[in-house]
């Protein structure tokens, strides 16, 4: 195959990137400073092998790790640490030379904290990982020959999100149930601000009106 580009097609790849993180609980990690242990990570939407298709991850850690700049060659695509403090973390997604494409660079703040309840209303349990997730997708426009055909060999020229969300480890984060939850919550506050707009609207008339009867 060589690298010509397929004209008029698109390629489209899923996954999602972030971090996990669990409070050191009882014995201390080396440095006592360290409050959590946590891991950042790229994996496929699916937990499916994306090592087809990416060729090495690169993540750029806080200048106070010792190698902050760490390249991850093979999967699973993902760096665990210790620390106790949040920082950005660049995410430089490199695809095999058939793809013919430029590096991906994406961001992440790692997150250790939950800064939320558990949910049910009740505090986060101590023991309870703490995750943060995104969600993309890597467009090909116009993929070469060679790279359109490593994704057809591995049934990858399109994807699905799963129906509905996983108990088993690792978990799938992003599901059409979570896609299809998110709306009802959009929606859900739309018709709220929609009803306090119209409860603000008929205020004002009445202001008005009240207002018309002593001129």
């Amino acid at each position: 195959m060589s690298n010509k580009r397929m004209k008029g097609t698109v390629a489209t790849r899923a996954l999602y990137y972030g971090n996990t993180a669990y409070p050191i609980l009882g014995k201390k990690a080396n440095d006592s400073d360290h409050t959590h242990k946590w891991t950042v990570l790229v994996r496929g939407v699916n937990n499916e092998d994306i090592s087809f298709w990416i060729k090495k991850v690169s993540f750029r850690l806080h200048e106070t790790y010792p190698n902050p700049q760490r390249t991850i060659e093979q999967p699973p695509f993902e760096v665990s640490e210790t620390g106790w403090g949040e920082f950005e973390i660049a995410i430089k997604i490199y695809f095999h030379a058939a793809s013919g494409e430029k590096p991906v660079t994406l961001y992440h703040h790692l997150r250790l904290h939950p800064y939320e309840d558990d949910g049910t209303g009740q505090p986060w349990p101590k023991e309870k990982p703490v995750t943060s997730f995104n969600y993309d997708e890597v467009v090909f426009n116009e993929p070469t020959e060679a790279f359109y055909q490593v994704l057809a060999e591995n049934n990858a020229l399109t994807f699905q999100l799963p129906t509905k969300k996983s108990t088993k480890e690792p978990a799938v984060p992003f599901t059409t149930m979570v896609e299809q939850e998110e709306l009802d919550r959009l929606d859900k506050a739309l018709r709220e601000v929609n009803r306090q707009v119209q409860r603000e609207r008929q205020r004002a008339e009445a202001i008005t009106e009240e207002s018309a009867m002593y001129k």
